[in-house]
């Protein structure tokens, strides 16, 4: 289901540029104008179905711009291995248009041949090209009417006359407008744009499917050092799940919206949209930066890119954990707010080796929990605890000293710590996540004092990185439940059974790290589309 934040909202009446600016557009959520542009001249004058055709071929002329010719019609592929961009005159266009919308009794054939004979010697070129088998394939795709940045790309700046500023938009630094004009039904692929886009419907009738950034993993971009790295790879109508399997939950993230004449949507920078055309529709759109980008100074980029890497892989690292695999209980409540080291291994425990000699009465009660006192749902995960640890490792790997544990480490246990970050067949993680912070409390605290070589044995050797995780993350938790006081003296107990204390904090940090390296792996994957070994991309 689509957050209720990010849903697409109508406007029946105009905005003006301040309610925009400060109600709307920060919000980065798309948004339907009704009769946006409808008292633009273009409203009237271009209207193919009352001479608007004619008009704008007397407009323009022959004026050379560039048409869009897909291999793929009636798709149009951001990938130029799928399309590319042919010279072509206007006015020839138009005379296609104006064939098509005087025989829509379907006489095709009739009319193309009608067509090649009519056509100026000058044309001759473009003739085959234009009357080929498909030729509905061409698109008037953003061809410029303005260009605030490159003033000497605007083919068609004679038609800037009809058009205006729309008035949502009248306070901003435009970077360019643009037309867009397709003869036959079209259909662009799914693409995010890097700027803010106001479209405006001037004649006929387009649908657009939208997704937000968050749903980018499910779309598979193509990669970020590729030609059209801002589109999607997935073939939307056919999607294979073998090769995107997450593609099959986008229905989930999309919404649709339908533009008729007048209207206008706003689509903020980073949305994924696909965009289906009627025949003969005509479109005007506005492209702005946004003052997150326009704001953005260069020298913050690392800093930023980052923050948000950082923030994607705490994302990701919570998914991992809360994937349909883990037997997670209701009582467990991850976060990862707080930095990374915020837990219990090395922030006011620093000097547990010099305290453990010396320690309060009530540490003594402490140290005196016996197995009796345990409820028994406590003493039942005390003992399947156990039982896992023994099952995982050799019996002989439980009286090894802490000095020559590392010797003692076979390669199948070396591997099954560096690669195992799921909870997947992990039997330990999946107990220790299915505990109550307060019941891993009275666990440990009964496995320090009854079995310590056992509970040296599954920090050490039993704890894979999807498990170290967990259960520093059950730290937290837990010292949320209880007191500064008994906090310090659980964990002077818990790391009192080490030989070597700062070894076993050292497993813990190591193990958080590879699984944090894991989750980054995956938001390189997903969102950045840059995993050379994982399935090929589709190139049309």
């Amino acid at each position: 289901m689509v957050e209720e934040n990010l849903r697409i909202h109508t406007f029946t009446e105009i905005p003006s540029p301040e309610i925009f600016s400060s109600q709307i557009e920060p919000k980065n959520v798309p948004a339907v104008i009704k009769g946006c542009i409808k008292n633009w001249k273009a409203f009237s004058k271009w209207n193919p179905s009352d001479g608007g055709l004619i008009y704008l071929q007397e407009c323009v002329g022959s004026v050379a711009v560039e048409a869009m010719l897909s291999r793929s019609a009636p798709v149009f592929y951001g990938d130029i291995r799928s399309h590319e961009r042919v010279p072509l005159s206007f006015s020839t266009f138009i005379r296609y248009c104006l064939g098509l919308l005087k025989n829509r009794d379907g006489r095709q054939d009739d009319f193309l041949e009608s067509q090649k004979h009519s056509l100026a010697v000058s044309d001759t070129e473009q003739t085959d090209l234009l009357f080929g088998e498909v030729p509905q394939q061409f698109y008037l795709a953003q061809v410029p009417i303005l260009n605030f940045e490159k003033k000497e790309h605007m083919q068609l700046e004679c038609l800037g006359e009809d058009i205006q500023t729309p008035v949502p938009l009248e306070t901003k630094s435009l970077s360019s407008v643009n037309l867009w004009m397709n003869s036959m039904k079209a259909r662009s692929s799914t693409h995010y744009d890097p700027h803010h886009n106001l479209l405006c419907i001037v004649s006929g009738c387009k649908e657009v499917t939208l997704w937000p950034p968050s749903a980018t993993p499910y779309l598979y971009p193509l990669p970020l050092y590729g030609e059209a790295s801002n589109h999607s790879s997935v073939t939307l109508e056919e999607p294979d799940l073998s090769v995107y399997p997450r593609a099959a939950f986008l229905n989930g993230f999309s919404q649709k919206v339908v533009l008729h004449a007048g209207d206008a949507l706003f689509i903020p920078e980073g949305w994924f949209h696909q965009v289906d055309s009627e025949v003969l529709t005509i479109a005007v759109n506005f492209w702005w930066r946004s003052m997150t980008i326009s704001g953005m100074l260069d020298h913050m980029d690392a800093y930023y890119l980052r923050r948000i890497l950082k923030r994607l892989t705490d994302k990701e690292m919570n998914k991992m954990l809360h994937s349909p695999s883990s037997s997670m209980d209701k009582t467990m409540t991850c976060t990862t707010s707080q930095p990374n080291n915020a837990y219990r291994v090395d922030h006011g425990h620093q000097g547990i080796s010099t305290n453990c000699g010396n320690r309060s009465s009530k540490d003594e009660v402490y140290s005196k929990v016996t197995l009796q006192d345990l409820e028994p749902c406590a003493s039942q995960s005390l003992n399947e605890l156990i039982s896992l640890v023994h099952d995982r490792l050799n019996p002989s790997k439980l009286t090894e000293s802490t000095n020559n544990s590392s010797a003692g480490e076979n390669d199948e246990t070396n591997k099954r710590k560096e690669d195992s970050c799921s909870t997947n067949d992990d039997p330990v993680a999946n107990l220790i996540l299915t505990l109550h912070p307060l019941r891993i409390h009275s666990v440990f605290l009964a496995m320090a004092n009854n079995f310590p070589r056992t509970l040296e044995a599954l920090v050490l050797h039993a704890l894979t990185p999807v498990g170290s995780e967990i259960l520093t993350r059950k730290f937290e938790e837990m010292d949320q439940l209880i007191s500064g006081e008994d906090q310090n003296q659980f964990y002077q107990i818990f790391y009192g059974v080490f030989d070597d204390q700062s070894a076993a904090m050292d497993v813990l940090l190591n193990g958080k790290e590879l699984f944090a390296r894991q989750a980054f792996e995956n938001v390189l994957d997903q969102y950045l589309g840059n995993n050379p070994d994982g399935p090929k991309q589709q190139t049309k």
